[in-house]
């Protein structure tokens, strides 16, 4: 079936998938190699049958969307979409997530790994075994929401560029909420005493390389690959004559992009209170559990009646390994 013979409608809105792969499922993009369609997706590809302009200083209008129902019906993908572009540019995760599981409902058991792991085995002794198996306890799944409070009387002879600004920094605040939540499954796991992450003291009240070492040195089996404090601990460690060489303070003031100590990569959030810092084996220490991704209220969007429009995402987050987080306070 070709791009535009499609008949675009809210059954697209499928439970389990999302608009664009069912859209995909009707027009796949691997019949379009060697085009000039070649590069754009399925919906890309609806956007340019109705001459939808989405982005630049030339962007249509808002009401282009409702020309008629079959534009109308691509709307509400176009607001997750911008909403997951939001997200996606302000999200610290992926410098702290080791692997990342998608689910149709919203429970999920992740699992408890013990054991020894590998060892040496003289021959005819036992091996070394690992335990893998189910958690007693669910994820905890967060429901992490916007309404989007506006008429289409509002917003019918404003540009989509100007929408997309609106709707990317509800993506952005998405991405707050979830590293939030990331930041306690760390430190608390499912509120079990075994899942707390260990602290290492300070020798001090002022921060000291030392102190970065330590922490560093305190993982045993695992690989600090991450750092999460919030911006006056941040302000410390930069600070600290160790890490105000040549090389790191040209990276820095040049492109405002953070040092690494220790090869770790260095992430800010407020969610981190006092002055802990926190180390991350970022691939061994978290699971994301996703239900599905960015959701709208495509009916309301659709009928144009979106004046209170739910825009929202269910994650959870769970410690694959206990030990591979530490906390310097």
């Amino acid at each position: 079936m070709a791009f535009d013979n499609i008949k675009l409608d809210k059954g697209l809105y499928c439970v389990g998938k999302s608009f664009t792969q069912a859209l995909e499922e009707l027009d796949p993009s691997e019949n379009y190699h060697g085009t000039a369609m070649e590069g754009l997706d399925s919906y890309e590809r609806q956007l340019k049958r109705f001459g939808i302009r989405v982005s630049g200083a030339s962007s249509d209008r808002v009401e282009k969307f409702f020309q008629n129902a079959n534009t109308a019906t691509l709307f509400p993908e176009f607001v997750s979409r911008t909403v997951k572009k939001g997200l996606t540019e302000a999200s610290q995760l992926e410098s702290i997530v080791a692997a990342t599981t998608q689910i149709d409902g919203n429970d999920y058991r992740s699992v408890r790994v013990a054991g020894e792991g590998a060892s040496i085995t003289a021959e005819g002794e036992e091996m070394a075994s690992t335990m893998v198996r189910s958690r007693d306890n669910l994820v905890e799944m967060n429901k992490f929401g916007s309404v989007l409070n506006v008429t289409y009387e509002t917003l019918r002879l404003h540009r989509i560029e100007l929408l997309a600004v609106m709707l990317r920094k509800i993506g952005v605040s998405f991405a707050y909420n979830l590293m939030e939540r990331a930041i306690d499954a760390l430190l608390h796991g499912d509120g079990s005493v075994a899942e707390a992450a260990p602290v290492v003291n300070r020798s001090g009240s002022t921060l000291t390389y030392a102190d970065l070492v330590s922490l560093w040195g305190s993982f045993s089996g695992f690989s600090m690959g991450a750092m999460i404090t919030n911006q006056t601990t941040a302000q410390e460690i930069l600070a600290l004559p160790e890490l105000r060489d040549g090389a790191a303070g040209l990276d820095f003031h040049g492109s405002g992009h953070l040092v690494t100590p220790l090869g770790a990569v260095l992430l800010v959030n407020s969610a981190v209170s006092g002055n802990q810092i926190i180390g991350v084996d970022n691939k061994s220490a978290l699971e994301m559990v996703q239900a599905g991704g960015v959701i709208t209220d495509y009916d309301r969007l659709i009928d144009r009646q979106f004046h209170r429009a739910g825009i929202s995402t269910t994650v959870g987050f769970a410690k694959i390994f206990p030990d591979a987080v530490r906390v310097l306070a």
